[in-house]
Order: structure tokens, then sequence, then C-alpha cells
């Protein structure tokens, strides 16, 4: 009816039946559906490719810091050893226990991978480079990456061991109680950001927020190390008390799925502090976007690896008195600081910070974080001291 009453509009009424005809609206979904599972597996195998990649990176590397070779054998440069130890581990018995729950101790893998997989969605890898762009990006990530507690639970409790269980327990433990000082570190990302959403994040970051703020980067980075449960904060996994904590009875490609995880948490780890503290995809326009944010999480999971190669793995008990002495601490002193901040530096009409404004907080904040890092080494110096004191009296006693 409207193609008979307005003549402009026949040409394009003409155009549309024969679009209606060649790709009719059934089609046009299938296409809609087919072109999305494609973009959903091609982000998957680049992050299973990385992550295959970023194994051999980790051995070789720690390898020059203790002074050794590292895989050497396979490919050049050792490059294939990834590919043998996935064949390796996909060959290998499947083996359950007659005790465990089977539905479960078969879910928990999967879910674990699922549930680092789909980080990624939200996460803006250049200025119009996302899956999935939500305005509540942060809170996304924050509700999926918790769900890693459930499973590594799942894991130990559905195998029915001791050891397993205790490890999940430990990781129950420790994972929920570093949320929070995490949490309390990303309001203070929202106060400066004005917005949930992780592309509003990176393009409100006209100076990236680990200089404006580098106490809540200190707090956020190192939540972030004990969420993946990475050295010093290793002690779900802890060799020497557990066999291999809350995986000890999976075996074959169980196993192989638990340990592409394991080593895909720091990747995504990376990419989250990029995306939050580093300015993510921004960076001279010479290059690529794309490019820029590759080069940081790159230099992320570097020093990652430099804190696995040289802290050594700190007591449960250590574990939980950083989380909620000096970490929770610092993280609410940050959450005030920057509060505080914000109210008298932001543009009461405009509700935006200038770039000026910026540099101001952050030497500010950068001197607080000098000395209460100061304070905080010299308080636990004094301790540690005492303790020592303490032991070597009591043993020339006895």
């Amino acid at each position: 009816m409207m193609c008979e009453q307005a003549e402009g509009l026949v040409n394009f009424c003409r155009i549309y039946k024969i679009y209606e005809f060649i790709l009719p609206s059934w089609l046009s979904s299938f296409t809609y559906f087919f072109s999305a599972i494609t973009l959903a597996l091609t982000v998957i195998n680049i992050l299973i490719i990385s992550t295959a990649l970023y194994t051999w990176f980790e051995r070789r590397t720690l390898a020059r810091f203790q002074s050794r070779l590292g895989p050497n054998r396979w490919g050049p440069f050792g490059i294939l050893q990834p590919i043998a130890d996935v064949i390796k581990a996909i060959t290998k018995e499947d083996t359950v226990p007659e005790s465990a729950d089977k539905v479960v101790f078969n879910m928990a893998p999967i879910l674990l991978i699922i549930t680092t997989l789909l980080v990624i969605i939200v996460i803006p890898l250049g200025p119009n480079s996302f899956m999935g762009s939500l305005n509540i990006g942060i809170i996304f990530i924050i509700g999926i990456t918790s769900m890693n507690t459930i499973s590594i639970f799942m894991g130990g409790w559905a195998s029915r061991n001791k050891y397993a269980m205790f490890g999940a327990m430990r990781s129950v433990a420790m994972l929920i109680t570093y949320e929070i000082p995490m949490g309390i570190a990303i309001v203070g990302i929202l106060l400066l950001s004005n917005s949930l959403a992780l592309s509003d994040i990176v393009l409100s970051q006209t100076i990236p927020f680990f200089i404006i703020q580098p106490i809540g980067f200190f707090v956020f980075f190192a939540a972030s190390i004990a969420e993946i449960s990475r050295t010093p904060f290793d002690q779900i996994e802890a060799e020497s008390e557990l066999g291999s904590g809350f995986h000890t009875e999976y075996s074959g490609i169980k196993f192989a799925i638990i340990t592409l995880a394991e080593f895909m948490a720091p990747i995504i780890s990376a990419i989250v502090i990029t995306t939050l503290y580093l300015g993510g995809f921004k960076g001279p326009s010479i290059l690529p976007a794309e490019f820029w944010f590759s080069i940081k999480v790159f230099g992320v999971i570097f020093f990652m690896l430099w804190i696995r190669a040289t802290w050594p793995r700190l007591r449960i008990d250590q574990i939980m008195n950083f989380a909620w002495k000096p970490l929770f601490g610092l993280g609410l002193f940050n959450l005030f600081s920057i509060a505080i901040e914000v109210f008298v530096f932001q543009d009461k009409v405009t509700g935006f910070i200038s770039t000026s404004h910026y540099w101001i907080m952050a030497g500010i904040n950068w001197v607080f974080a000098i000395l209460l890092f100061f304070g905080i080494t010299q308080i636990i110096g004094n301790k540690n001291k005492e303790k020592i004191k303490h032991s070597y009296k009591t043993n020339m006693i006895s």
C-alpha cells in the first residue's frame, strides 16, 4: 500500500522484493547465526593457540631464569612441545574413581573452561573490535570469574578424595577472600570513568589509570594473581602437600582441559588488567589499536611470569592474612582517596575531570603509595624480626 501511494518509494520497494526473493528472512537469520558461530569459534581457537604458545614461552622463560634449557626436543627451540603435550594428554586413559559423583566430576572441567572463555566476550580489543558491548561489562566479568570457585569446588568434591577436597576448600576460602579487595579496587575505576561499560572505561583513560591510582592497581594486580592461583598464591595446587590439589583424580582429556584453563587464566587476567588500568587499545595511530593492546597484554604476562620465577610460595595463613590486612586496607584507602579527589576535581556541569587535574591526582596518590608501602614493609619486617628472635631463643633453651 505504501509503495502504491508514494512514488518515491517504488524503486526501493522493487529492490526490497528482489532482496526478499534472493535472501528470505529465514535465510537471513541463519546467516546471522552462522556468522556468530564462526566468530565465536575463531576467537576460541585464537585463545587456545595463544595458550599453547604461552605454555611454551613460560617453560622456556622459567628455564632461562633458572639457568636451564627448557623444552628443546620437539621442533626448533622446542616450539612443538605444546602439540606433543596435547597428544600425550588426550591419548592417556581417562579414569574416574568408582566412588566419584560422575556427573559433577565430568562437568567441572567443562564449566571451568567455559567461564574462562566467556570473559573475552565483552573485552574491547579495538575501537570497534568486540564480540559483545555490554553497558555492565565489568559486572559481567566479576560474575563470570566468580564461577571458577564453583567449578573448582565441584572437581574437588566430586572426586571423593581428601587431598582434592582439601585443595578445593582452600580455593573457596582464598578466591572468595580476594574477590573483596578486587571489587573495592574496581570501584575506584568506576569513580574515574563514570561507567560500567569496558569501552567507556578505555576511552576515559586520557592517562592510564595505573598512573592515577597506583594503590588500586597494586591491589587489583595482587588479587588477580591470587584469583588465578599463580605463584606466590598457588596453595590450592601445592604439590608438596596435596599431590595436585583439586584435580588430583583427573586424567586424560579432562586433565588437559583443566590445564588449558589454568594456563589461559594469566592471559585473560592480563587482558582485563590492560583494559582497566593500561588504557586498553589506546596507543599512537602509527600502528593498529589491536597491536598496542597485544603489546600491553604481553608486558603484563611477562611481569606475572617474572614474579612466578622469583617469588617463593606463601603459606595458606600468610595468603589469607595478606588479603584481609594490607590488601583490604590499601583497597579501602584507595577508594576513599579517589572518591575525595573526584569530588574536588570533577567538573560539576560536565561531570568530567581534566587531564591537568588527573596529573595532580596522580602526584598525590603516588606520594600516598610510597608512604604506605614503606610503612607496611617496615611493620611486616619488624614483626618477622621478632618472630625470628623468638624462634632463636626457643631453640637455644630447648
